[in-house]
């Protein structure tokens, strides 16, 4: 199934067509099939229910040639053309295409003697396009039968200004901002614009031919315009990154960093990760590279994140909290080391996929990742701290951050222990997953929630990282 990306397209159809009460009037719809606008009957409204976009059916299918069929006693409905049979029932979320059950965000709804369907599952499953004008606020749903003889999906665009297609689009995964700089996850080629404007000052970097990925909505926020920011907090230069889809022909990502004051920086690339280093006071060049002038570099990783709470403590503290308030102390307590660039897959509360939170680290050829996170267990008796490692060549570092981890919680030594996690087998570099102590503990929890402990953890992280690699 497409992930929430997706959804958030389908929700710029609402939004931008249907803004206030959640409802269409007959009429003017702005939505188009293959070039012709769809005309909604008085009782065919188009609904937002558990945010997902709703549609009648008949809308949609009926103009593509399927037949629908309503079994009222069943509460049940039928859509079938010469190749494919959809059978759906009201309020159920999983259905049947040729008899292979499928999976829809929400059931379908039965409204004034209408059947309404998430529009995501008409994309999915009548191989719909979807594409808005952000200049019209209009919307194409294009058929696979665009282009024999169906009317142009766009005919206000003007000659020269057709979107280019997906598959000719880069990919905008995720944004991080971590030691002054601005890390900007890509997959294919970019020849992202910069410019610098004032009042207020701001950073704009433009990346043409680019679009969010599906995976995007899971890491940021997005709302219905393809629009988002974030704050960035322990960085005096810069207030929040901005981000949204600027235009649609060409498909073009802007991001802002809106700065405090004006900064010179530099852009360059680490691989697929696109960075935009801020000057700092203990450098001579606008924005140093990561791992410049020598550095080590450790990749700290703040397990879980928005959405996605990680363990849930025996009093309710999540995870997620603790992941990152440790990570943040750890990023501080490295800006203090000259012999180590220190990076953060996560500065604040938002969720990064594993892979890429491994991205981030083999892009830049890190020395050693570590990932911080906290236990839970079935049984509230267990406690301890353990660290785990998935090869050879993490096995040292294993054992001399788990010293130090012990040392700083105080709790039980579970040991060091080998372990199959994505974050720590997918990465090139020497990588360990340390597990501080068990939420589900009522003493662990209340003491890994404590200042002093979170300390004394980020102090020993610090430590292990840097008798590891050797560094005084």
């Amino acid at each position: 199934m497409m992930k929430k990306f997706s959804f958030l397209v389908m929700i710029i159809i609402f939004v931008m067509v249907f803004p206030g009460k959640g409802q269409a009037a007959s009429g003017h719809s702005n939505i188009y099939l293959d070039g012709t606008e769809l005309v909604l009957a008085t009782n065919a409204k188009i609904e937002t229910i558990q945010n997902n976009v709703m549609i009648p059916v008949r809308v949609v299918v009926e103009n593509l040639g399927f037949k629908v069929a309503w079994d009222k006693s069943k509460q049940s409905v039928t859509i079938n053309n010469d190749s494919t049979v959809i059978h759906l029932v009201v309020n159920n979320k999983s259905g049947y295409v040729n008899g292979n059950e499928v999976t829809l965000p929400i059931g379908p709804a039965l409204k004034t003697d209408t059947v309404l369907v998430p529009i995501r599952f008409v994309s999915e499953q009548l191989g719909l396009q979807v594409n808005w004008d952000n200049v019209t606020k209009r919307v194409y749903l294009i058929s696979s039968n665009t282009g024999n003889g169906k009317p142009d999906p766009n005919p206000d665009k003007e000659p020269g200004t057709e979107p280019t297609t997906p598959a000719e689009l880069a990919l905008i995964n995720s944004l991080s901002y971590s030691d002054n700089r601005l890390m900007i996850s890509t997959t294919g080629s970019i020849e992202p614009k910069v410019s610098v404007m004032t009042s207020p000052n701001r950073i704009v970097i433009d990346i043409p031919y680019a679009k969010f990925s599906e995976s995007f909505g899971t890491s940021q926020q997005l709302d219905s315009y393809l629009q988002g920011s974030f704050h960035v907090v322990g960085y005096p230069d810069i207030e929040q990154v901005r981000y949204s889809l600027y235009n649609n022909s060409p498909s073009t990502v802007r991001i802002v960093m809106d700065l405090n004051y004006a900064k010179d920086y530099t852009i360059y690339a680490e691989g697929s990760l696109l960075i935009v280093a801020l000057k700092t006071s203990d450098s001579p060049n606008p924005g140093t590279p990561v791992g410049g002038n020598g550095k080590k570099i450790a990749v700290i990783d703040a397990g879980h994140g928005n959405q996605d709470p990680g363990a849930i403590g025996i009093t309710g503290k999540k995870e997620k909290n603790f992941n990152l308030a440790v990570a943040l102390k750890v990023d501080k307590l490295l800006k203090n080391e000259p012999k180590i660039d220190g990076v953060l897959t996560r500065s604040n509360d938002i969720f990064l996929e594993l892979k890429e939170r491994v991205k981030i680290a083999n892009d830049l050829k890190a020395d050693v990742f570590i990932s911080i996170h906290a236990n839970s267990s079935g049984s509230s008796a267990a406690s301890g701290t353990e660290t785990y490692y998935k090869n050879d060549r993490s096995k040292a570092l294993a054992n001399v951050m788990h010293k130090y981890l012990v040392r700083a919680t105080g709790f039980k030594d579970r040991g060091v222990r080998y372990g199959n996690f994505h974050v720590i087998r997918e990465t090139n570099m020497a990588a360990v997953l340390l597990e501080s102590g068990y939420l589900s503990n009522k003493q662990d929890e209340a003491g890994l929630f404590t200042e002093s402990l979170q300390n004394r953890v980020a102090q020993g992280i610090v430590d292990g990282i840097k008798e590891y690699l050797g560094v005084k």
